[in-house]
């Protein structure tokens, strides 16, 4: 038998197992009404920061009156500090801190997904490596390497995805690993190899689609935490700069007032919250669908 059809053989032999455990994944979490929940907020926050720049009443940058005016003067919300429409600044500051924090999160999860597989799946002195690096690198805070890196190099958006990323990476890594240990042991994965299957066939097409529900979970998880850096350092100046429409610019520029003129600075901040309870809610519905799968296919 050739390797090409024993390797079809043995997929066969293990997608129906497969297709059982995402069918499980994605019916049991969406049975969970936080996962319904949490997918609303998220849909909600994400339609506003897509959707509003084309539904803004003025442009972000327009002076349209004095500065701080209160709701209903230039706008419902009210001005901000240079006297722009709140709304439309809300409404135009959010698509990009969603593309940089979605970029981030892919690249984190990705080469962390790929460095826990390889880890997991070789063992031996690559496993000690790769994790031993990835011990230095969490001994320093995420938001202190990117704080480094960006005031060195200048506030570059590829860099504050880079950095947000590769914060991620030794996270993910560690709890792919785990995940992936208990993958490699299994006996598909022995009967892959004794035919002679290529390793990167096994990584690809065995190793990650039994760990898929771990890497949804991570991908939320560490979605939550890039919007919270990419906006924490817009705040501190070395993210989008001004006169952009930022959200986490918004709460810099405006703080200074927030009992005077408290919209220009809430809205941000409420969006920003309900983004986060979303995806926390989603990523715990998977969490708990994925334990019931497992349980399901062990049983």
């Amino acid at each position: 038998m050739s390797n090409g059809t024993a390797g079809s053989v043995i997929s066969r032999s293990v997608a129906p197992s497969r297709a059982a455990r995402k069918e499980g994944l994605l019916r049991r979490s969406l049975k969970s009404k936080r996962t319904v929940i949490g997918l609303v907020l998220s849909i909600l926050v994400f339609a506003v920061a897509f959707l509003g720049p084309y539904l803004t009443p003025h442009s972000p940058t327009e002076f349209v009156a004095a500065p701080f005016s209160p709701a209903g003067v230039g706008g419902p919300f009210g001005t901000d500090n240079l006297g722009r429409d709140v709304l439309s600044r809300f409404l135009a500051g959010g698509q990009t801190l969603m593309i940089l924090a979605v970029l981030a999160t892919g690249l984190g999860v990705g080469l962390g997904a790929l460095t826990g597989v390889i880890a997991a799946y070789r063992r031996g002195w690559l496993d000690e490596a790769l994790m031993r690096t990835g011990d230095v690198a969490l001994a320093f805070p995420q938001i202190v390497l990117a704080l480094l890196f960006l005031s060195i190099i200048g506030p570059q958006l590829w860099l504050l995805v880079v950095m947000v990323g590769l914060g991620h990476l030794p996270r993910v890594a560690r709890v792919v690993r785990g995940a992936a240990l208990s993958v490699v042991e299994r006996d598909f994965i022995k009967a892959a190899e004794s035919v002679g299957i290529p390793r990167w066939r096994i990584l690809v097409g065995e190793i990650v689609p039994n760990i898929s529900s771990t890497l949804a979970v991570e991908f939320g998880l560490r979605l939550t935490y890039s919007i919270g850096l990419v906006a924490g350092l817009s705040f501190l100046g070395l993210g989008l700069q001004p006169p952009t429409a930022d959200w986490g610019l918004m709460i810099n520029e405006n703080r200074i007032a927030l009992t005077i003129s408290p919209w220009s600075v809430a809205l941000p901040v409420i969006a920003i919250a309900l983004l986060t309870v979303g995806t926390n809610l989603v990523t715990d519905g998977l969490a708990k669908a994925a334990i019931g799968s497992d349980e399901g296919v062990k049983a």
